[in-house]
Formats: C-alpha cells, structure tokens, sequence
C-alpha cells in the first residue's frame, strides 16, 4: 500500500491527513489555542469528593473540573500520592525514583474518601479530552510513551508487545529492557523495538526520562492546575505512532513545519527523514492531494460504498446508528443472498475506515441488510473485525443478531471530527434570499477594480469554486486572460473546491486574504 501524509498548517492550527493509496484513511485537526490533550501531565487540586459516585472531581485548569474514578487511580496510587507529597514540601526532593519506598497496592475495591480528600493535590494524566459539556478524564497511573517504549513509573515490571511472536526476539528485549531501564520504572516495549539496536531504545529510555526530570522541577514549585508534561503536538504523535517503512512521502506545506518534521522524523527513524519534502505549489495542499474533494464527500450523512450501495450515518446523545442500504444493486431473485452479503462486506470496510476518519467513540449500531445464512454473517462479523485491526483504538465488536444488527463500542478519547458537507450560501447566510447569480462575474471583477484602482493593489489572487475557475480559465484566450491586458495588473485565479459556487476570497502578494465589506464590494443593494 502506498501510504503518504499530508499536513496543512494555517492560522488556526494544523491539518493532517494519511492516505492509503490516494484514498484519506485517517484525519486529524490540532487547534493552535487547544489547552488538553490526552497524554498530559497536571498537578491538579481536588475540588470535591463524591463518595456516590466513588469518583473526585479535580480543579486542572479546565473551566469544568475533571473527572477521576476510583477505579482510575490505579494500584500504586499511594506511592505516587507520597511521592507528590514528598515532592511539593521538601527542597532537596529529587526525580529519582531509586530511593522512592514502593507502598503496597490500594484496595481493588475502596472507597474514594479513604485516599482523597477536598483540597489535595494530585499528579493526573488526561485519559480523555473535554467533550462537550464535560470536563477531561483523569487518570493515576502515568506512562510516558515513547516511540519505541512506554516508560511507567512507580513500577518495575516490564513486558513485551504480544505483536512481537518470536521467542528469542522477546526474551532479548526483556532482557535488555532490565539491564538499561531507570529503578522503579516499569517498561512496556512497542511492537516497532523490534530488532532494534540497543543503542536506539536507550535513546529513546533517555529522552522519555529527560521528558520526567522537566516536569519533576515543575512539580517541585507545587502550583495546582499547572501542566507538568505536555504530550507533544498532533503531527508528532502520529509519526511516532504509525511512521514506519511503508511509508512513501511526508509532504508539508509550511517550510518551518517542515523542517521540524524532518528533525523529528530523523530523530525516531533515523534514514527516513528523506521522504519528508516541503510543498510550495500554487494550489493548496489539499486541493493538490484531492483531500478536500474527499472530506465533502465522506463526512457527509450519506456516505457511498464501493460497487454501489451507501451508508446512512445519524448521531444521537447516546449512540451512532449506521443503515445499510443497497441502492440501485439488484436485490430480488436468487441473487438476494450474494447481493446483501457483498454490499454488506463492503459496507463493513466503509464504516471501520468511517470510524477512523472521524474518530466515532462509544456504542455504535450497524443495521445490515438482512441475510438468511448463517455462515454469511458469519463473513461480515469476521470482515469488520479484520478491518478494525488497523485502527489504533481500542475496539469491541459482537456478531451479528438475528435482526441483521452488529454493535460496536470504540474508545472514546477525544471530540469525533464533525465537517460540515452542506454549504451555507455567503451571501444570504442561510435567508434564502441572494443577489442573482448570473451577476457572479460582474461582482468579482468589480471587487477586482475597486482593489486596483482605489486600493492600489499590484497583484491579486483570487479563490473561486472549480466552476468559476473554468469559466475563467479555460481556452486560450480566456475571460483570465483579457482581465489582466485591460487592467495591465498580475491576476491569478486559484480554485478551492472548499468555497461555494457563490464565493470567492482575494489574497495579495503575501498571501493574505484581502477582507471585503459589501460596501468595498459595491455591494448593488447597499449602492
């Protein structure tokens, strides 16, 4: 599979995608103002203790105090709370766990106000960001991962990823890992350490470590609400969590960003920093790459499948609902049978690549079209399991009933990507009432003029739909061509599928977006 990463850096953050053979597999968004992430480190201060829900609420900067269970503060919650204590009171504390005296683990089955009490402070990690109206999920049992290896503190057991199956490989990392590893530091070893060098694991163990010692001095200084640890940004996660050697290009369009990419990459896989390039075109990243032709039509409610049929995706408060359907395909005669079951194998691979695309959590239902044979069920269970393999978050999948359901929980951890497919129209805001758009043309290049003439603008890039873009463009003397002889001024159009028809946007030579107010525009019902 040729598998290539595309990143988009703008003002607002930062967009990614993966594609498996052109075609978008995974997609993420990192905000430039986003406080929480999962994988954060803070020193929180518990708010209030509820013994009903055996669970504490706890003040980490977040305007909604986060969650923490009972169950979540993990085995050596004493020693850790002992050692946060240690930490916030004495001077001469030191990050070293080598002198940390292990506790005995906490009853599996206590009570939350027999180890917090209102006003304690605790060191949290972010299990879950904030969704909607609630605040973070916190949990106790801190890990540190690494590219290679996952470092866990308060514990000295280390254990091999159950992917690496030979023997000997395994009893060489364990081995290792206990020669090299930090005292009191458990170590969880990745499937990717395998036939590593030494030498590349302990580089990894040293930077994970250097990564405790910044936040230890932090912890030090005892300030609640203060992030200790912060979990490296979203591009980086993502190469250090799939970056292997299938992959064939890392494209970036910002030449900073590119850069850092490339140290990063080089950093975790040294020799593949060569497929990272910086991309300059005209045309923007996405629009390059198809991607955002791709998101319109996949993050819709309707969503097609290959060989026809499509996907009807609803989201209630409680649960998603996907309905199967067979479209235009043939579904009477003896073919019924073969029909239903290859829509509904396909319609399987659709929706785990929707799962990931979207990052859809918790309980999903799938209504199948319905299928007589047991053994056909039987190959869609089997199809969605395979599929969902790829993923990365953890999942759950039970057979199909004999309704033709399937359900499906998926680890939630962070908000599910939403993309509006329908388009507002820019000039009516959803009213229903637009100027005509036989006048498109003449508003562009009155805009055009206005920019020229009063504004004294040299040069002009203007963002139209593909449409527009053609009626400009295309032949050899174009409507394009003609603007720029009678205006002697450099006009270049671009076209961003991501406008409507009906919209368009005019940057200057730095490429910043040129800001229109209708009256700029002669706007003809203000004129």
């Amino acid at each position: 599979m040729n598998n290539e990463l595309i990143i988009n850096a703008n003002r607002d953050g930062t967009r990614i995608a993966l594609l498996g053979d052109k075609k978008l597999v995974e997609y993420h968004r990192e905000e430039k103002d986003k406080q929480f992430n999962v994988g954060d480190i803070y020193l929180g201060i518990v708010r209030k203790v509820v013994p009903g829900l055996n669970a504490a609420f706890v003040d980490v900067g977040h305007e909604k105090d986060a969650f923490l269970h009972y169950h979540d503060l993990g085995p050596k919650f004493s020693t850790l709370d002992s050692f946060v204590h240690y930490s916030t009171t004495r001077k001469h504390a030191s990050s070293n766990l080598g002198k940390v005296k292990i506790k005995p683990d906490i009853n599996k089955f206590g009570k939350i106000n027999e180890v917090l009490k209102k006003g304690q402070k605790i060191m949290v990690q972010i299990a879950k960001e904030p969704i909607s109206t609630k605040g973070p999920r916190l949990t106790c049992e801190l890990s540190f991962p690494g590219r290679n290896v996952v470092l866990v503190p308060f514990s000295n057991a280390v254990s091999v990823s159950r992917k690496i199956q030979n023997r000997d490989e395994r009893k060489r990392l364990m081995r290792l890992m206990e020669s090299i590893k930090p005292e009191n530091f458990g170590v969880i070893v990745r499937t990717v350490a395998e036939d590593k060098e030494v030498a590349e694991l302990d580089s990894d163990l040293r930077n994970i470590v250097d990564n405790w010692k910044k936040g230890f001095e932090l912890l030090k200084q005892g300030k609640p609400a203060t992030k200790l640890i912060g979990e490296v940004d979203r591009t980086s996660v993502l190469l250090r969590d799939v970056l292997n050697d299938s992959f064939d290009s890392i494209v970036v369009d910002d030449e900073a960003l590119t850069k850092e990419v490339k140290n990063f990459v080089k950093m975790i896989s040294p020799g593949l920093e060569k497929i990272v390039r910086h991309y300059n075109g005209k045309v923007k990243i996405f629009e390059r790459f198809g991607i955002e032709k791709q998101l319109k039509a996949l993050f819709g409610r309707s969503v097609g499948i290959q060989g026809g049929g499509y996907l009807i995706i609803e989201h209630t408060e409680a649960l998603h609902v996907v309905d199967v359907n067979s479209g235009n395909k043939a579904t009477s005669g003896d073919n019924q049978e073969e029909t239903a079951l290859k829509v509904n194998i396909e319609a399987a691979k659709e929706l785990a690549r929707q799962l990931r695309l979207r990052d859809m959590g918790g309980i999903i239902v799938v209504d199948f079209i319905d299928m007589k044979r047991s053994e056909n069920r039987k190959k869609v269970f089997m199809t969605m399991k395979n599929e969902l393999k790829k993923d990365k978050t953890k999942s759950t999948v039970l057979p199909l009933s004999k309704f033709g359901l399937m359900q499906i929980t998926r680890q939630r951890v962070r908000p599910e990507h939403n993309i509006s497919t329908r388009e507002v129209c820019p000039t009516c805001g959803g009213t229903g009432k637009i100027q005509p758009t036989i006048t498109l043309t003449d508003q562009i290049e009155e805009r055009i003029q206005y920019l020229f003439m009063n504004l004294n603008e040299r040069y002009l890039g203007i963002a139209v739909h593909p449409f527009v873009f053609a009626y400009y463009t295309k032949g050899f003397f174009s409507k394009a061509y003609h603007l720029k002889r009678a205006l002697k001024r450099k006009i270049e159009f671009i076209q961003d599928s991501s406008l409507s028809l009906v919209d368009y946007k005019f940057f200057n030579r730095d490429g910043e977006e040129i800001e229109l107010d209708s009256k700029n525009g002669k706007d003809p019902e203000n004129d």
